[in-house]
């Protein structure tokens, strides 16, 4: 965990008893009282690799002054004191966030907190033109490129305008990409960088788990060759940044269910009066009669009239499609319904179930598909209609446990090999992975201040509910410092988290 940082107010010189002429002035800018130093690392050339944490990425934008706060230009900032060089951060045009590309606006909006839950996007519109190139004012230091997996930092078409409309190329990168056939890690290189960061492979697994492992975004696997699996990929970056002698530090995977877009939203918040219990208890225990004549475990609760019932998902990772069975018993008795009505009930509760809020067996309820709950599926009956209730929230809204295990399986391998190519580079290495599950769990202190996993209120996160707050990003960055102090005996300072926002207002 991060260390609490000594904050020392200096108001007398002190002196060693052993001789009165030998004053000792302590640095209330460095973590414990003695001289900055950088150590054995040289931070003259400083460049920073990754994807939407690294560039600064908050409230679903990325804008100057959540750049400003990223956790790579605080520690630039650090870095400065004992030798560090200019860190040239490759800025959006606004702070309105969002991007256009040839004039049509992509991009939306940052997202800012209406002093309730749900945040809004902020008034104004984009002015980045992504086809816009700023490559003149670089190179820039900050490499980091919001959507990067992995792989995509080797990728030499990243950067290629013609790309964007085929998936190839990354709009961010594409504006300050020296051409269309340099790849990030290639452009980082061509610094010739003294020192790096390197966090990537979050979006290998948030990309599956944001969609609700719906198959539209895959999880990168570890296995295959660089440019395609996770560890050969990881091999070719690092074996390429420190090719020049550069020293680095690194950082490990959080699991994806430590943030609140996945963990604000509970499993069983739906509230029921006694009348809709008695509507809806006899069709779901009358399918769960119907799988248990099929030897098939019950997938429905007894509803309550309370305010704590679970959620009604489609699981398309269940075993066993229920659909043909359903359909030939709701046209039996006692039902005795026409073929058309049991076809239609057996469609729609063929692979649904009642969510589980069990810890070790969670379902997750994605942050964005909040605002469907409890409204109208247009095109169905009212009876079978309500989303959540009596129709199941669709694949892509939730995080099944089944998948949640096949996110954490891949994270687990990921971070295995990030820490053993660390240990064998000899580079400092951050455990986001603990800091994060700190954070949601009893939360994270320092400064006099607490900063937690909650929605809006933690301090830890911004309004996307994904990427951190400004105090989260003070909060990384210390962690990163605190890694580079331990292995290359420097002794930089840490920030106050009391100095750092815990939201963008509306207005900047």
């Amino acid at each position: 965990m991060i260390k609490n940082f000594k904050w020392l107010l200096l108001v007398s010189l002190s002196f060693v008893a052993c001789n009165n002429d030998d004053a000792v002035v302590v640095d209330a800018n460095s973590s414990d009282g003695l001289p900055l130093t950088a150590g054995t690392a040289d931070f003259s050339k400083f460049v920073s690799l990754g994807n939407s944490l690294t560039a600064g990425y908050s409230d679903n934008a990325l804008f100057i002054e959540g750049q400003k706060v990223s956790y790579t230009n605080i520690m630039a900032q650090q870095f400065a004191e004992v030798g560090g060089g200019t860190f040239k951060i490759p800025f959006m045009a606004d702070n309105v966030g969002g991007f256009k590309i040839n004039g049509t606006v992509m991009g939306f909006p940052r997202l800012a907190s209406t002093g309730g839950v749900a945040p809004v996007a902020v008034a104004g519109t984009p002015s980045t033109e992504i086809l816009t190139s700023i490559v003149s004012g670089g190179p820039y230091n900050n490499c980091g490129v919001p959507g990067a997996k992995s792989f995509h930092l080797l990728s030499p078409s990243y950067g290629s305008a013609a790309g964007l409309s085929l998936g190839t190329a990354n709009p961010y990168y594409v504006r300050f990409a020296p051409n269309a056939t340099t790849s990030v890690v290639a452009y980082a290189m061509s610094q010739t960088p003294t020192f790096f960061s390197l966090w990537i492979g979050n979006n290998d697994v948030l990309g599956y788990a944001t969609t609700g492992g719906d198959g539209t975004n895959p999880i990168t696997p570890s296995a295959g060759p660089a440019g395609a699996g996770f560890d050969a990929t990881y091999d070719a970056l690092v074996n390429t940044l420190t090719s020049g002698g550069a020293k680095g530090v690194v950082a490990n995977i959080p699991y994806v269910n430590t943030v609140p877009f996945f963990t604000f939203i509970a499993t069983n918040p739906v509230p029921l009066n006694a009348t809709q219990v008695a509507q809806l208890n006899p069709l779901f225990g009358a399918m769960n009669s119907i799988l248990a004549m099929a030897s098939q475990p019950a997938r429905f609760q007894t509803l309550t009239a309370s305010s704590t019932n679970p959620l009604l998902i489609a699981d398309e990772m269940l075993a066993y499609d229920a659909t043909a069975l359903f359909t030939t018993a709701f046209q039996g008795a006692p039902f005795n319904y026409p073929l058309a009505t049991a076809s239609f009930l057996g469609t729609l509760y063929g692979k649904a179930r009642h969510a589980n809020n069990a810890p070790a067996t969670r379902d997750y309820i994605l942050l964005t598909a909040g605002g469907s709950i409890g409204t109208a599926q247009p095109g169905y009956p009212a009876n079978n209609s309500t989303i959540g209730i009596t129709f199941p929230m669709e694949d892509k809204a939730t995080l099944t446990a089944s998948e949640v295990a096949l996110v954490k399986t891949a994270t687990d391998a990921y971070n295995a090999k990030i820490k053993a190519v660390a240990t064998a580079k000899g580079l400092a290495f951050v455990d986001a992975n603990a800091l994060m599950t700190l954070v949601a769990g009893g939360g994270f202190s320092a400064n006099g201040f607490s900063v937690t996993g909650a929605f809006i209120t933690g301090g830890g996160f911004s309004t996307d509910g994904v990427h951190p707050s400004p105090r989260g990003y003070a909060m990384i960055a210390n962690k990163f410092v605190e890694a580079i102090n331990m292995t290359y005996g420097s002794n930089l300072k840490g920030v106050n988290l009391g100095d750092y926002r815990i939201l963008f207002p509306k207005s900047l």
